[in-house]
């Protein structure tokens, strides 16, 4: 197991024990994204992964191609405004998040994608030079019953910055394929 990982899962481990989380400890999250299955993404597991540094020149060019709002694109117009200074675009944290949940979370070979997320909300303002992480905890775990070879996950999903604030939550529901068939 690389380095990375075993420090992942042992973050994975400490989060859990210092938020009072539920964590399941029957089998082990697989570390390798192309080994995991609907039947690892067990509720009451909580992980924690990656880090990605806010750069200035991403937070400005990501505005101004899709959410060109002063706070966003305008270094001087931003520090006279409400937030004090240059803020990211929440889509673009969104799309931090989403780069970080692909490369530690989702598998490759399972996941089949989401019909959607619910109880979005963006919790902090999101700066140049912020480096953020993500925090995972699945709440449910079904198969479905008119597709049995896959199941739906929900989970918690928190992006935290380097002061573990959360700046951004979500609730999200992914079909991931099973490892075996269902039992007829």
């Amino acid at each position: 197991m690389p380095a990375a990982d075993k420090r992942a899962m042992r973050r994975l481990a400490e989060t859990a024990h210092d938020q009072g989380s539920a964590m399941t400890t029957a089998a082990p999250f697989p570390p390798q994204r192309e080994q995991r299955w609907f039947e690892d993404y067990r509720p009451g597991l909580v992980l924690e992964f990656g880090a990605v540094r806010v750069d200035e020149a991403e937070v400005i060019e990501f505005a101004r191609r899709y959410d060109p709002q002063p706070f966003h694109i305008d270094p001087d117009a931003a520090a006279q405004g409400p937030y004090g200074g240059l803020i990211a675009s929440g889509w673009h944290t969104g799309s931090l998040m989403m780069r970080l949940l692909v490369e530690h979370y989702l598998s490759p070979v399972a996941s089949l994608g989401s019909p959607g997320l619910d109880e979005l909300r963006w919790l902090a303002p999101v700066r140049p030079g912020d480096t953020l992480s993500v925090r995972v905890a699945i709440l449910e775990a079904r198969r479905s019953q008119s597709k049995p070879d896959r199941g739906l996950v929900r989970a918690k999903i928190e992006v935290l910055n380097q002061r573990r604030e959360v700046v951004m939550s979500m609730k999200a529901i992914n079909f991931i394929l099973c490892r075996t068939p269902a039992a007829g």
